[in-house]
């Protein structure tokens, strides 16, 4: 197949999971074109059957601000004309599912049919298109796709229920390749990080206030008062400033280490004991899922699709959003009972290996692909 993938470039877990996406397809054979305003950040070499595509941005002074949407859908076009595409694959519904209808909808005037597949991966349903100025518009690009996953079960009935569609809505995990995630030797970086023995917290995202870093801090200095503990911070994002800040008050500035964004993540999570993820919102948490394939455990909130991942007492713990004291003493749990934790770490890894693995959930992508080109 020549598949078309739209999504936002970023660090966030929507656009990691449309580039492996991307790149496990090509591996098979197919030629993937992603279109989008910047290279995707996990295409940092040449691939073969791999294309990129960027979306021109026009600088006019009649436009005060950028027309994103409208040059995403002309370029969609242009790729689907000259590269002769089978299907689009978008990421995210505001703006690529509008833009992928319109491309459509120019293309109808020719008698071409293009068809696309959009994919739901959280903010966009459950932040963004609860906007009331974006309610009717996310519901129609939904309703339009010619079909729709989404990440989680959670996620699905929630978009059923928030824009009352009755689309059929197909769940299709977030997947992660168990091969590269996976328990290794860290050690280096373990004694650079906790020179001392210390116990290593470790969180990772896109610093937004939904995802309640500052839990993650407020949990470190709870921890520390019975064992010795660093805490991890990798990402970055508008939160934080507001993070540092929050740790030179507590005066725990010295054991909370920001690493800015890091693309050598399995090294930095076998250096790590407990993976914290407090967020107030989480339609999968593809983070953690990337945790527990290296044997780490999972401290998380017990909010939207995380509980389908970590599972209570078994990979890790769930709390309540915001719940700073239950996860500072799972924590201590993990830190001071070997035989619990070492459970816990087989758990999480083997979980990983038996539902997430990309070789399980490619094949569900490729046989959804089919079912749409063929109905």
């Amino acid at each position: 197949m020549k598949i078309g993938i739209t999504c936002y470039p970023t660090y966030g877990g929507s656009g990691v999971v449309a580039t492996e996406l991307g790149l496990a397809l090509a591996s098979m054979g197919h030629q993937v074109h992603f279109i989008s305003y910047a290279m995707p950040h996990r295409l940092n070499q040449f691939y073969e059957n791999i294309f990129f595509h960027e979306v021109e941005m026009s600088s006019y002074p009649l436009f005060e601000h950028s027309l994103y949407g409208l040059s995403l859908t002309s370029k969609m076009l242009e790729v689907f004309e000259f590269e002769d595409l089978d299907l689009m694959h978008v990421h995210y519904a505001i703006p690529h599912a509008v833009s992928a209808y319109l491309a459509r909808q120019v293309l109808r005037k020719s008698k071409k049919n293009l068809k696309f597949i959009t994919t739901l991966h959280g903010t966009d349903i459950t932040l963004v298109g609860l906007e009331p100025s974006f309610m009717p518009l996310v519901k129609f690009s939904i309703e339009e796709s010619d079909g729709v996953t989404a990440v989680s079960r959670f996620l699905k009935e929630k978009t059923l229920t928030n824009y009352n569609i009755e689309k059929d809505i197909e769940v299709i995990y977030n997947f992660i390749d168990v091969e590269k995630f996976k328990p290794q030797e860290s050690e280096i970086f373990r004694k650079h990080i906790a020179p001392n023995g210390e116990k290593v917290l470790v969180h990772t995202s896109n610093f937004r206030v939904v995802k309640r870093v500052t839990d993650a801090i407020r949990v470190l200095a709870k921890v520390k008062k019975e064992i010795p503990t660093k805490l991890v911070l990798i990402g970055d994002g508008p939160d934080r400033s507001e993070c540092e800040r929050l740790a030179r008050e507590l005066d725990i500035h010295k054991d909370v280490i920001f690493l800015g964004k890091q693309d050598g993540l399995t090294e930095i999570l076998n250096a790590s004991d407990v993976f914290l993820m407090p967020s107030q919102s989480e339609s999968f948490g593809l983070s953690a899922l990337e945790a527990m394939a290296c044997g780490i455990p999972v401290i998380s909130s017990s909010v939207g699709g995380l509980p389908e991942l970590n599972i209570h007492n078994e990979t890790g713990y769930i709390a309540e959003i915001g719940d700073i004291d239950r996860m500072a003493k799972y924590a201590i749990e993990l830190f001071t009972n070997e035989k619990r934790y070492n459970n816990f770490s087989k758990n999480a890894r083997e979980r990983a290996v038996k539902n997430f693995d990309k070789k399980l959930v490619l094949p569900k992508y490729v046989e959804y692909y089919e079912k749409i080109l063929n109905s």
